[in-house]
């Protein structure tokens, strides 16, 4: 093997494997280091998504909502399969298949794209030289005209609550019990965790979720979070805001968790604690000190809007830098970056990047909310539709949700698109694209969409910002 490349990577996560595919594609000479190795021992490029994140717990999200499902839903349209049961091995067993197959297809197009692969770990030298470890312990120091820094992140512990055998686990084990818990403490009440409780709320454990925030899902459309919260609740999530873990007992009975709310300090005793707060990324190891690349107070790899670090053709992406932590951000950074270094100029939009929660209903959003517009005093308008009114939506017997709109209210130009339904995540692309056009409210409702779809609910709160929707009463009649 060369002791040279044109381009290094560190990471094969979304954002690296990415990138490194895209520079090998681009003709020019690449490696790409990764520590990732999967439960066989064996290399498994893919990073937390593939391993351990994004497709594992879509996995066990999908499999769990066909559970309840057949258990709740199938009567209601003339299906009727008897006594409807979970098997917990089967279950985590088709996980693991699904994530072993996309591990290896990542280690395949490596192959397939003339990418050296070089399992174990890298560390940032000055002059672009890498300090290459295997997992067998032998190291090297390689060559780089350019590298790319894409280390990814890992999840956030908190002092009052240490990862503890099987019983205070993060997101990672919380992926891999091997039965349905009686009763589950989950601490954070964003993403990860919501994700995390639906599944096992659905095989049927209590879950409990402790969140330290008073507002619920901040982040998300105010009217939006507040139907979540109501919808999850009524799945039997029991969501607690406005409380601070302060501690964790594990004992024969499982663990005692401490939290304190304005009522004073109180206890809850729960099978499994799930710990979920954040992650944070994931840059131990990875600098030298005169790698010359400078990180933030929160531990971030500093970059430029081309994720361009201090050092000349040093890059980084990924959840290591600035922006939200997402799979997807982190594919277009490392794409982006491989074409610049190939001369081409291509720039990420991170006015365009969507977000998803994936519970069912589903969660998702891009550009800004209502509540950020009425802060910042811009004048917007707002149009709305219900997936109650849906035909599709009744058809399918799952209309819970709606879609919302919010564009200019002087140029009509789209601002932000936020729904609460089934496919939502699918929806969503369509606001992405219409927004990265820079299109109008009124450009999608002179669009014409597939009948009966989802997707018109997009079409018709689209028209609802004139106040043109169709298969909704408005007073608007111009």
């Amino acid at each position: 093997m060369s002791d040279s490349f044109d381009v290094i990577v560190i990471g094969a996560g979304p954002a690296g494997y990415h990138a490194a595919i895209r520079t090998a594609q681009l003709g020019l000479n690449t490696a790409c280091i990764d520590k990732s190795l999967g439960k066989d021992g064996e290399p498994a490029p893919g990073g937390t998504c593939l391993n351990v994140g994004c497709i594992p717990s879509k996995a066990l999200l999908d499999a769990s909502h066909k559970f309840v499902d057949a258990r709740d839903h199938f009567p209601a349209v003339g299906i009727n399969v008897g006594e409807v049961t979970v098997d917990v091995a089967a279950m985590m067993a088709r996980k693991d298949e699904v994530v072993k197959g996309l591990t290896g297809g990542v280690a395949g197009l490596f192959k397939g794209n003339g990418v050296t692969s070089l399992p174990g770990t890298g560390r940032l030298l000055a002059d672009r030289r890498v300090e290459y470890t295997s997992h067998s312990g032998e190291t090297r120091v390689l060559q780089a005209e350019h590298v790319i820094l894409a280390p990814g992140s890992v999840p956030v512990d908190i002092p009052p609550t240490p990862l503890t055998d099987d019983l205070i686990v993060d997101s990672t084990g919380a992926l891999d019990f091997d039965h349905v818990p009686e009763r589950i403490g989950v601490i954070g009440a964003g993403v990860i965790g919501l994700e995390l409780g639906s599944v096992w709320n659905r095989l049927g454990s209590e879950v409990v979720v402790l969140e330290m925030l008073e507002e619920f899902l901040p982040m998300v459309d105010a009217r939006i979070a507040r139907d979540t919260l109501k919808i999850l609740q009524s799945q039997g999530m029991q969501i607690l805001l406005g409380t601070r873990v302060t501690g964790a007992t594990p004992g024969k009975d499982g663990v005692a968790v401490s939290y304190q709310t304005s009522d004073g300090e109180q206890t809850v005793t729960v099978d499994k604690l799930i710990v979920a707060v954040g992650r944070r990324p994931f840059t131990d190891g990875l600098l030298a000190d005169d790698s010359g690349v400078n990180l933030n107070e929160q531990g971030f790899l500093i970059v430029n809007d081309t994720c361009a670090t201090d050092i000349e053709n040093v890059y980084a992406v990924g959840d290591a830098v600035r922006g939200p932590m997402l799979a997807h951000k982190g594919m277009e950074e490392g794409i982006m970056v491989a074409e610049r270094i190939a001369g081409s100029k291509p720039l990420v939009n991170y006015d365009c990047v969507p977000s998803v929660i994936y519970t069912h209903p589903e969660v998702a959003w891009v550009g800004k909310t209502e509540q950020e517009l009425k802060a910042s005093g811009e004048d917007y308008r707002v149009g709305s539709f219900p997936f109650a009114v849906s035909g599709r939506a009744l058809a399918a017997n799952d209309t819970q949700g709606m879609v919302k709109v919010i564009a200019d209210g002087e140029t009509d130009r789209i601002l932000g698109v936020h729904i609460l339904g089934p496919q939502a995540s699918e929806i969503i692309a369509q606001a992405v694209i219409a927004m990265e056009f820079g299109a109008c409210a009124e450009d999608l409702g002179l669009t014409m969409f597939a009948h009966p779809t989802l997707s018109e609910a997009l079409h018709e709160a689209a028209l609802g910002v004139a106040g043109h929707a169709v298969h909704m009463v408005n007073r608007k009649r111009k």
